[in-house]
């Protein structure tokens, strides 16, 4: 189990670590969201793709402990943990609005908005990993 989230972290927490260092500062220390309103767009979309990453990684990194896990399976769980994630991360800009007066949150269109285009970069990260997958198999059939 430790191997399993050593390898995981050390694999794939790049992925979310590189948008948590560059949208915090930019949102929290420099107003970027205040000044650049879309800069939200595509820091929610990056982060959605990021972590569904990190999680579709630990999935398929579980399968040496439990297993093979079905590829619908692993997606479905790899977007609900990211909706999951999303739910979290909007929590926490409530919160950083409420502690630490920060304007992060600008009402329901915008938890909205948030949630969908992060969902809409995790859909965007599995689907890019299917097409890499699929790619990867052909070439390897050619090889042979």
């Amino acid at each position: 189990m430790k191997h399993w989230i050593k390898g995981t972290i050390k694999q794939a927490a790049w992925a979310p670590l590189t948008v948590v260092v560059v949208y915090v500062p930019a949102a929290m220390g420099l107003g970027v969201g205040i000044v650049l309103p879309w800069f939200d767009i595509p820091a929610h979309f990056f982060g959605g793709a990021a972590i569904t990453y990190f999680f579709a990684i630990g999935i398929t990194n579980l399968q040496r402990l439990l297993g093979t896990v079905p590829p619908v399976i692993q997606i479905a769980l790899s977007l609900g943990l990211t909706a999951i994630t999303a739910v979290l991360w909007e929590f926490l800009e409530y919160g950083a609005d409420i502690a630490l007066g920060t304007r992060l949150n600008h009402g329901v269109a915008d938890t909205l908005s948030d949630l969908f285009f992060g969902f809409l970069g995790g859909v965007a990260a599995i689907s890019m990993r299917i097409v890499v997958a699929r790619r990867m198999k052909l070439l390897g059939r050619q090889g042979q």
